[in-house]
């Protein structure tokens, strides 16, 4: 299934300093300490493609990086994307040849700018925008359920950028973005509602209103931009995402339509000044998938959410979402990052012409090469974590703002120590639990826990989750005063929110003892063996359809990770 590529991570940027407002969490008798974190993957898709001096892969950033925005800075340029109620949130990264990207921080990556509480993992940040105008860094962003519009700022794009600054007038809208004129005005764009009452399910509007760089406010009297979509009378349905861009003396509108499911598309339009009127495209969409056969070899579905960038050449490239499905538009590797060029050798940009499949190789972008990043996010790869460094890369993800500091680098250095706490993975809430990407449909994730939990009852191990009501745990557990192996699986929001126990086995021994959970698309297998002898499987073949975003519901993506979890 294509070449592996190894990437040793010694060392982190942020996640331990995001946790330093936390409160201490006390490291009793039952800390669970975990000495490594491997992730390998490969897809069917890729095999025989291998990335080089001339092509690059598609996604360009794999597993759930979903909405992404881009922007550019003298030769460097900035990506970010959703993640919604995961903590720290809107993941940074950085490239000079759109191929290789770097993440350099999260722009949410203290406690207090954002509450997201006890929200379901799809509330949260939704579609950020990031621009950057006079050595200054914005980024536009909504938390749904949590505040509403905002922007946040900063000098140096890795951070720290700065508490939120509300935006009241967007009340009720989603998917800010700004445009910076060359006169020096600013604009904002959002989805909001329409005017009156909506004539229909999915019935949205694009509004502007102008912006005050300096006070970070908006003013002036707000307008509607686009009404419903581009062909009101097809009654269209979330146009959302909206983004401007100048070329000569036009202005051209980009925004997602159709929803962000397999009927997805990107449309445009244009006008002589930023607030219109904008006349659509007789051509629209841009971008879509949705009129291909279902039964092509390794789909590429649901595109849209685009955003595009010039390159020092004068040509254009756009970033968008899309997913890669199994089976019936099933995907656990949630929306992800995809890059195109954009064709603007005529009046409108087109990202591609209808009809014509996303490819999943292609030349690259005319800029000069980089190193490969590390580590990788495009291909098959494989990642370990040696947990050797001061703080976890900047990948790691807990579920929603932590309240105490539960998880710690320098108790045992070069192993992760996790404080178990009563809060489980099925409890909306921040459990001892930190995960990363699922990145492929074929994917492995490994870790070795040093010693069986000493408290009866007290859970330690891995597990794979797409949300609060969907998840597996395979864990090291006593009962009884015996140790033991339990195989737990959370299925949908009636089942008790602690999971149920589908598959158990007596340990034998007091540890260490490793855990692996191996996905092949819809099929999960679960193995686990004693630290000097051979995997032993728990359970094949299990339903990774569940974990799907089609069954699961939501905007997210899987992860795996180690978790810790109290006696009830």
């Amino acid at each position: 299934m294509g070449k592996t590529i190894r990437r040793v991570l010694t060392s982190g940027l942020a996640l331990g300093a995001a946790m330093a407002g936390a409160v201490q969490a006390a490291d009793g008798p039952g800390a669970a300490v975990f000495e490594s974190f491997t992730y390998r993957g490969a897809d069917p898709a890729h095999a025989g493609l291998t990335p080089g001096d001339d092509t690059y892969l598609n996604p360009i950033l794999q597993g759930f990086y979903p909405d992404p925005s881009i922007t550019r800075a003298g030769d460097d340029y900035y990506l970010v994307t959703s993640t919604f109620s995961y903590f720290p949130g809107i993941p940074v990264f950085h490239s000079r040849d759109l191929v290789n990207w770097t993440q350099i921080g999260n722009a949410i990556d203290r406690p207090d700018q954002l509450d997201f509480g006890r929200l379901g993992l799809s509330r949260g940040v939704f579609a950020p925008t990031i621009e950057h105008r006079d050595g200054v860094f914005y980024i536009f962003n909504t938390c749904v359920d949590c505040g509403d519009n905002f922007v946040i700022t900063a000098r140096d794009p890795a951070g720290p950028w700065s508490d939120p600054v509300w935006l009241p007038d967007l009340a009720g809208g989603i998917d800010p973005g700004v445009f910076f004129d060359d006169d020096g005005s600013a604009w904002v764009v959002n989805n909001g509602p329409p005017e009156g009452p909506p004539r229909y399910e999915g019935h949205r509007a694009v509004w502007i209103q102008r912006f005050d760089p300096q006070t970070l406010t908006t003013f002036g009297p707000r307008k509607v931009l686009v009404d419903g979509g581009v062909d009101p009378s097809t009654n269209p349905i979330w146009i959302e995402g909206p983004h401007i861009i100048r070329r000569g003396d036009w202005y051209y509108l980009i925004c997602a339509e159709g929803g962000t499911a397999e009927g997805h598309s990107q449309v445009v339009l244009r006008s002589r000044s930023p607030d219109g009127p904008y006349e659509a495209w007789s051509g629209n969409p841009i971008l879509t998938q949705r009129d291909l056969p279902r039964d092509r070899p390794y789909p590429i579905t649901s595109a849209g959410h685009a955003d595009l960038v010039q390159l020092p050449d004068g040509s254009w490239w756009a970033t968008f979402l899309a997913v890669r499905p199994y089976g019936d538009d099933m995907y656990n590797t949630g929306r992800e990052t995809f890059l195109l060029p954009v064709d603007w050798s005529g009046e409108w940009p087109v990202i591609l012409e209808n009809g014509r499949v996303i490819p999943y190789a292609l030349p690259r972008p005319g800029l000069p090469g980089q190193p490969d990043a590390a580590p990788p996010t495009a291909g098959a790869f494989e990642v370990i974590d040696t947990f050797d460094g001061p703080t976890l890369p900047p990948y790691w993800m807990m579920m929603r703002n932590p309240r105490e500091t539960w998880f710690d680098l320098s108790r045992h250095p070069g192993a992760l120590t996790l404080t178990p706490r009563a809060d489980g993975l099925g409890d909306n809430a921040n459990p001892s639990f930190l995960g990363r990407r699922q990145q492929h449909q074929y994917a492995t994730a490994e870790t070795e826990l040093r010693a069986v939990p000493a408290g009866e009852g007290e859970l330690a191990g891995l597990a794979v989750l797409q949300s609060d009501e969907y998840w597996y745990s395979l864990a090291a557990v006593r009962r009884g005063g015996e140790p033991r192996i339990e195989l737990r699986r959370r299925r949908g929001p009636g089942v008790d929110a602690a999971g149920e126990v589908i598959a158990a086995a007596p340990l034998g021994g007091e540890g260490p003892v490793r855990f692996r959970i191996s996905a092949r698309a819809g099929a999960y297998d679960f193995a686990w063996a004693r630290a000097e002898g051979g995997w032993q499987t728990l359970l094949e073949r299990a339903d990774g359809e569940m974990l799907s975003t089609r069954v699961a519901g939501g905007f997210v993506g899987a992860v795996f990770g180690p978790f810790a979890q109290s006696a009830p």
